[in-house]
C-alpha cells in the first residue's frame, strides 16, 4: 500500500488550504513546493510490514526567510506519520524555535487544519523532578550524618542558598503532591537556582527506574508515558543524540519508529562532534580517585562482610590503586615533554598531537591507562548490578532494598565517570582505520594560583560516520530543513559532515524575497587589511560613525570579541548610549533595550560576534542596516578544524578552499540574513573586509549571498 495515497495527498492539500483561510494568508510557492517534495519523499519509502525496505535516505530542504518553512514541513509530516503509523519527531538547535513549534505553530495547525493530533514537548530526566531525591533532602536536612542521603558524598555539602530551605523543599513536594506542580522545572513559577536544582533531580545513571519505590509518581516518567500516545513530539538536537547515544527508544521513540525532522539542521553535525567527543582531565581524575576511595570506605559498613559486594568493592579499591599512578605517569610524560603551543605568561597552554599520532612512550601510557581504567569500569558495573539485585524482593540478596535504594545512585554515578574516562582512553589507544581521517587528539595545560591540571581529549573530526551508524541507517525517514544547508550554491559540505546517504534528496526552494528590490550589499573602499589588526582596528574606530549615520538601527558583526571590545571603549565616549555590545547584559535584555530605543525614536547600534550573526530576529525598523567587518573565517588553530585540514591537505586536495571557505560562506550568508526577515524589510549589507573583492575566492563568497544590487568601490 502507498503511503502517499490519494487520500493523504487530498488531506494534505486541504489541510493546508484550511490553515491559509483559517489565518488569512496567501499560499507561497516556495512553501508548496516544500509540502510537496517532503511528501514525495515520504510517500516513496518502502516497507514489508513494519520494516524499511528501501535504502537509507534523507530528505534536505534550503529555506530562506519569509518561506514558512515549518507550515510547510507540519503539512507534510503530520498526514504523513499518521498514516506510515510512525511518531513525527521535530528536533531544533535553539530553545526559541522549540517554544514557537509547541506554543504557536502547532495550535495554528490544530485550530484551523482539518487535522486530528497531539503533540508534547519531550525532555531529558535532568529537567524534572525526582521525588526520591527530594524525599531524601527532606529526610536529609538539618541531619549531619552524611550517611543519610549517599549520594551528597558526590555533590559535596556546601553553602545552601537561600532558596534550599526545609520550607522550600516540602513548598515543592506539596505542590507535586497537590497536582499544581507537574515536576517540570520549567513550570515552576519562578527561576529555581541551579545549585537546588541540582539536588532535586537525577539522571539515567542515577535513576533506579521501575525498581524506584516512586515510580508510580514519577514526573519523568509521567511525561515520557504520554510519547506513547503522542503524535508528534517536539525535542532538540541534544537530546536526540543524547538518546541515540543511549542506543535509541531510551527517551524517544526507536528511530525505526521515528520520522524526523532537523530544522536549524545546520548544526547537527556540530553538535553530533560535541555528544562523541571526549576528556580526561588528570588531576580531577586523580582527585576523584580519592573521593572514591572515601566513598568505598563510607560504603563498607552498609555490606555483609563476605557478600559479593564486598569483594567487589575490594575490587574497585585495587583497581582504583593501579591506575593512579599510571595517572602520574601519563602527567609526568606530557609535562616534560611538550612544546605547548601559544603559552601565556602563566603558562597555559595546548598542544594539538599532529595526525593524531601520540608519541611511542605516550602512546603506551594510554594502553596502559586504558586497560586500568576499563578494570575499574568493570568492577563498577559489577557493583551496580549487585545494588540492583537488591530490588528484587521475590529471591533473597544479601543487599536489602534500603540499601539498595540509598546507594545504587551512587554507584551508578561512579559507574558514568569511570565509563567517561575510559571513553578518552579507548579513543587515545586505537589505531587509526579506515579511510576517513583519524581523530583529533590534544591536551591543554591551566595554570591556577596554587595548582595546575593537564586535560586530555580526543573528538572525531566529522560526525559522517556516526551520524550514518546512529541515525540515518535506523531512522525511517529524516527531513533536514533550514535557511543555510548549501555552501556556495551547493550541498557537498554538508555532504561530507554529516555523511547523508547516497539515495537523498536535496533542494533549494526559491525566496520570496525580491532582493534586489530589498536591499543593497556594498562594499566600500578600506586602507587597512583584517590581517593588520591594529590598522584595521584603528580604520573601523574611525569609518563605522560615517556607516551608520543614516539609519537608526544598526548591526555591527565582528569576529573577535576582543576586536569588538576594543572598537566600543574607542566609540563609546563620542556616543554615549548609543552603542550596546552583546556582552553588556542578557541577549533577551540587549534586543529588548534596542526595540525600546527605536520605539522612542532614538537612534541605537547593536554590536556582537557569531551568535548575534544567526540568531537574533530584529524585523522592520529594528534592523535597517547589517556592518559585517570581516569575513567570517574559522579560528584556525582549532584543533578539529585543524586536524580536518591537515588530513584534507594530505590527500592532495586544498582545505582553505574544500573546507574554510564553504565554511564561511554559510556564515556570511547567515549574518546577511538578519537585515531582511519580512517581505516589506528594506535596508543595506556593509561588507568592511576587502578581500570579497581583491581575493579569488572573494568572488566566489559574494556570488553565494542573495542577489543584493551590489555597490562596491
Amino acid at each position: 500500500m502507498k503511503a502517499l495515497s490519494e487520500e493523504v495527498k487530498q488531506q494534505i492539500q486541504q489541510a493546508y488550504r484550511d490553515v491559509l483561510a483559517g489565518k488569512s494568508i496567501r499560499a507561497r510557492y516556495g512553501q508548496r513546493l516544500m509540502i510537496a517534495e517532503i511528501a514525495r519523499y515520504l510517500g516513496g519509502i518502502t516497507s514489508d510490514g513494519d520494516e524499511r525496505t528501501s535504502p537509507p535516505s534523507a530528505c534536505v530542504v534550503e529555506a530562506g526567510t519569509g518561506t514558512g518553512k515549518t507550515l510547510a514541513y507540519l503539512m507534510a509530516a503530520i498526514p504523513m506519520a499518521q498514516a506510515l503509523g510512525k511518531k513525527l519527531v521535530i528536533s531544533t538547535a535553539t530553545v526559541a524555535l522549540q517554544d514557537q513549534i509547541v506554543q504557536k505553530d502547532l495550535p495554528d495547525v490544530r485550530q484551523h487544519a482539518s487535522l486530528d493530533f497531539n503533540w508534547t514537548l519531550a525532555k531529558g530526566r535532568g529537567r524534572y523532578l525526582c521525588l526520591s531525591r527530594l524525599e531524601g533532602r527532606l529526610h536529609d536536612e538539618g541531619n549531619t550524618e552524611s550517611e543519610t542521603m549517599p549520594l551528597e558524598l558526590l555533590e559535596g555539602r556546601g553553602d545552601e542558598d537561600s532558596g534550599d530551605t526545609r520550607e522550600f523543599l516540602e513548598y515543592m513536594l506539596s505542590s507535586y503532591a497537590s497536582g499544581h506542580w507537574d515536576g517540570d522545572r520549567d513550570h515552576w513559577p519562578e527561576p529555581i537556582t541551579d545549585e537546588t536544582w541540582r539536588r532535586v533531580t537525577t539522571d539515567h545513571r542515577q535513576c533506579t527506574n521501575r525498581h524506584c519505590s516512586y515510580f508510580d509518581s514519577c514526573a519523568f516518567f509521567k511525561a515520557r508515558d504520554g510519547l506513547e500516545d503522542t503524535d508528534v513530539i517536539v525535542a532538540n538536537h541534544d537530546l536526540v543524540l543524547a538518546d541515540l547515544a543511549l542506543g535509541g527508544g531510551a527517551i524517544l521513540p526507536k528511530p525505526e519508529d521515528a520520522i524526523y525532522i532537523f530544522d536549524e539542521a545546520h548544526h547537527l553535525p556540530e553538535k553530533a562532534l560535541g555528544h562523541f567527543a571526549a576528556s580526561v582531565s588528570l588531576g580531577g581524575t586523580r582527585s576523584w580517585l580519592k573521593q572514591l576511595s572515601q566513598i568505598l570506605t563510607k560504603l563498607q559498613p552498609w555490606l555483609a562482610p563476605d557478600s559479593q559486594a564486598a569483594k567487589t568493592v575490594t575490587r574497585i579499591s585495587d583497581a582504583a590503586r593501579d591506575l593512579d599512578p599510571i595517572l602520574q605517569r601519563v602527567l609526568d610524560d606530557i609535562t616534560g615533554n611538550t612544546d605547548w603551543e601559544n603559552a601565556d605568561d602563566r603558562g597555559n597552554g595546548r598542544w594539538r598531537y599532529p595526525d593524531g599520532e601520540l608519541p611511542e612512550v605516550l602512546a603506551g601510557l594510554a594502553d596502559e591507562a586504558a586497560t586500568a581504567t576499563a578494570t575499574l569500569t568493570r568492577q563498577l558495573d559489577a557493583l551496580v548490578d549487585e545494588f540492583q539485585k537488591g530490588f528484587d524482593e521475590n529471591r533473597e540478596h544479601d543487599i536489602d532494598r534500603e540499601t539498595a535504594e540509598n546507594w545504587y545512585p551512587v554507584a551508578g554515578t561512579l559507574h558514568a565517570r569511570a565509563e567517561d574516562q575510559l571513553r578518552l582512553w579507548s579513543a587515545w589507544r586505537e589505531d587509526r582505520s579506515g579511510d576517513g581521517p583519524p581523530s583529533a587528539r590534544w591536551v591543554v595545560r591551566q595554570v591556577y594560583d596554587q595548582a595546575e591540571d593537564i586535560t586530555l581529549y580526543s573528538s572525531p573530526v566529522m560526525a559522517s560516520g556516526l551520524l550514518q551508524s546512529r541515525l540515518w541507517s535506523r531512522a525511517w525517514a529524516a527531513i533536514l530543513t533550514s535557511a543555510t544547508l548549501t555552501a556556495l550554491g551547493r550541498f557537498d559540505r554538508l555532504k561530507a559532515r554529516a555523511g547523508l546517504p547516497e539515495e537523498s534528496h536535496y533542494l533549494v526552494v526559491p525566496s520570496a524575497f525580491r532582493y534586489d528590490e530589498m536591499a543593497t550589499v556594498e562594499v566600500p573602499a578600506m586602507t587597512a587589511m583584517p590581517n593588520d589588526t591594529e590598522a584595521f582596528t584603528g580604520e573601523l574606530v574611525a569609518k563605522l560613525p560615517g556607516i551608520w549615520e543614516d539609519h537608526q538601527a544598526v548591526l555591527v558583526l565582528f569576529t573577535s570579541r576582543k576586536q569588538m571590545r576594543t572598537v566600543h571603549e574607542r566609540l563609546s565616549p563620542d556616543w554615549p548610549g548609543r552603542i550596546t555590545t552583546q556582552d553588556d547584559y542578557a541577549r533577551a535584555e540587549v534586543l529588548r533595550r534596542h526595540r525600546e530605543r527605536i520605539d522612542a525614536g532614538q537612534p541605537s547600534v547593536l554590536f556582537g560576534v557569531a551568535s548575534f550573526a544567526e540568531g537574533i530576529d530584529l524585523p522592520g525598523e529594528y534592523l535597517e542596516h547589517v556592518v559585517i567587518t570581516r569575513l567570517p573565517f574559522s579560528v584556525p588553530d582549532d584543533p578539529i578544524e585543524a586536524s580536518l585540514s591537515e588530513w584534507v591537505q594530505s590527500q592532495g586536495r586544498n582545505p582553505f578552499m574544500e573546507i574554510t571557505v564553504p565554511d564561511a560562506s554559510i556564515k556570511l550568508v547567515q549574518a546577511a540574513g538578519r537585515l531582511l526577515r519580512k517581505e516589506d524589510d528594506q535596508g543595506r549589507i556593509t561588507i568592511l573586509d576587502r578581500r570579497i573583492v581583491t581575493r579569488r575566492y572573494g568572488q566566489l563568497l559574494l556570488d553565494a549571498l542573495p542577489p543584493f544590487r551590489r555597490v562596491i568601490e
